[in-house]
């Protein structure tokens, strides 16, 4: 299983700045190991961030960006109290779903 997506937030005012670093090898199918084989194209590709179980964020990346991808989100309206999910998909079928209480 993969690692624990990080979710970390900032209120300031009516904005919320959302960080989500989701912990992934995201391989390219370029890089080749140290025996000269090629590692397998690896990445995710399906994300959503729910605020309170609703969909708040729906993305989708079509090939590997960087390892342990890092994105930064702004919206409005969120509290504290509120539960803020992240969960992606990878290639391969994989699977991580993370949630945080924003304080």
């Amino acid at each position: 299983m993969a690692d624990q997506i990080k979710i970390r937030t900032l209120t300031q005012g009516e904005i919320t700045d959302i960080r989500v670093l989701m912990q992934h090898p995201m391989e390219t199918g370029q890089r080749k190991d140290e025996r000269g084989q090629t590692l397998a194209l690896h990445f995710i590709q399906n994300f959503t961030v729910n605020l309170n179980g609703k969909p708040l964020i729906d993305g989708q990346l079509n090939t590997s960006v960087s390892k342990n991808p890092l994105f930064t989100f702004k919206a409005k309206g969120i509290k504290a109290g509120d539960k803020l999910a992240v969960n992606w998909t990878d290639n391969t079928g994989d699977k991580r779903q993370d949630e945080i209480t924003v304080s």
